[in-house]
C-alpha cells in the first residue's frame, strides 16, 4: 500500500527508487551498446573485449582468475581466451609461483587494441557531451555521477 511518501510497505521501495533503478538500467544498457558500436575491436565479442580490458587494467592473470573476475564459467573464459589468442592479442606463460598454471598477459597488439578501444570510446563520449549538452547540463551530469558513485560503494 502506498502512503503519502510513495513507499510501498510490502516491498519497502518507493516508486521513485523503483523508477530510478529501471531508467538507470535501461540507460546504461543503451550506452553500453552504443560504446561497443563506436570502438573498432577487430570483430571481438563483448566478452572478449571485457577480458582484454581487464587484462589491460589489472595485468597478468590466470584463466580461472579472469573467469571469477568476469563472473563466467572457466569453460566460457577458456573459449574467450582461445579467440583472443587467435587474434594474437594475448600470450600465455607458466606461472612462476605454480608451474601447473599459466598466466595470461596482453601482447603488444593486445595492449594497442585495448588502448585504442578505450580511446575511441572516450573520444566519442566527450564529443557527445560537448555537442549535445550545455556547460550547465554537463555540470549536472558530473554531480549526478558523484551521487551514483555511492551505488558502487554499497
Amino acid at each position: 500500500m502506498n502512503n503519502a511518501e510513495g513507499i510501498d510497505h510490502a516491498e519497502g521501495i518507493s516508486e521513485s527508487a523503483d523508477r530510478a533503478a529501471r531508467e538507470l538500467r535501461v540507460m546504461f544498457s543503451r550506452l553500453r551498446r552504443r560504446l561497443r558500436e563506436v570502438s573498432d575491436s577487430q570483430d571481438l565479442t563483448p566478452s572478449q573485449v571485457s577480458a582484454l580490458n581487464r587484462l589491460s587494467k589489472a595485468g597478468a592473470a590466470t584463466a580461472s582468475g579472469l573467469a571469477a573476475s568476469e563472473g563466467v564459467r572457466p569453460q566460457s573464459m577458456a573459449a574467450t581466451l582461445a579467440a583472443l589468442d587467435q587474434h594474437g592479442l594475448i600470450e600465455r606463460r607458466p606461472d612462476p609461483e605454480d608451474g601447473r598454471r599459466q598466466l595470461v598477459t596482453l601482447t603488444d597488439a593486445g595492449r594497442e587494441s585495448a588502448e585504442g578501444t578505450r580511446q575511441a570510446r572516450g573520444e566519442w563520449l566527450a564529443h557527445a557531451f560537448q555537442n549535445n549538452y550545455s556547460e550547465e547540463e554537463r555540470r549536472t551530469v558530473v554531480t549526478a555521477l558523484t551521487l551514483l558513485e555511492r551505488l558502487t560503494e554499497a
